[in-house]
């Protein structure tokens, strides 16, 4: 009988050493899923840490281990979303900035060409202002006279340009008679009389 205190006592060793294995891998689990930015839950933690959901919430240390690292990367978590939040109101306040910048040039730049347009116009009126309704007519009229007159002039050069071609012609014919004209003189010169 003196071997059931021994058993009891090994038995409550190899469990303490059970415990111990088992929270040792809950907290390398736990280290892992937080370096890797995965949840933390009871569910992945029992089936990577190879223990039972229950252990984990009836062991008030394994309870503790999960919850205190699903706590952090909540954290964490809240810290990341916030300064992507922050970066993304930065860049939007940085476009804000860029177009308000670009809205100011733009503004510049058509008050810039109102006042050019109105220059303009203003010359336009002052030209139209100093000519009387009979110097639009006479203008007009002789615009009409000279347009007519181009294109007779046009004709014309049509006419002799034609007329200088076939002078050009006839020359060449006139200069080849020539020539077969002297050749035949020359020949005839040349061959004694019979």
């Amino acid at each position: 009988m003196t071997d059931a205190p021994h058993r009891t006592a090994q038995a409550l060793k190899a469990r303490s050493q059970k415990t111990e294995a088992s929270l040792q891998r809950i907290q390398s689990v736990v280290d892992q899923l937080a370096k890797s930015g995965s949840p933390i839950t009871v569910a992945a933690v029992a089936r990577q840490a190879d223990v039972s959901r229950t252990f984990l919430y009836e062991h008030t240390k394994a309870r503790t281990l999960v919850a205190d690292a699903a706590s952090r990367a909540r954290g964490l978590r809240t810290q990341t979303d916030q300064a992507q939040r922050e970066a993304v109101e930065a860049s939007w306040r940085e476009r804000a900035l860029n177009t308000e910048e670009a809205l100011k040039h733009t503004n510049a730049e058509v008050l810039n060409q109102r006042e050019r347009i109105a220059e303009l116009l203003g010359q336009i009126a002052a030209l139209q202002g100093e000519w009387t309704d009979a110097d639009v007519v006479r203008i007009t009229t002789a615009n009409v006279a000279l347009q007519r007159e181009v294109r007779a002039l046009t004709a014309e050069r049509e006419r002799l340009t034609k007329r200088l071609a076939a002078a050009r012609d006839n020359a060449r014919f006139a200069d080849k008679r020539i020539a077969a004209l002297e050749a035949q003189i020359a020949e005839h010169l040349t061959t004694p009389p019979s």
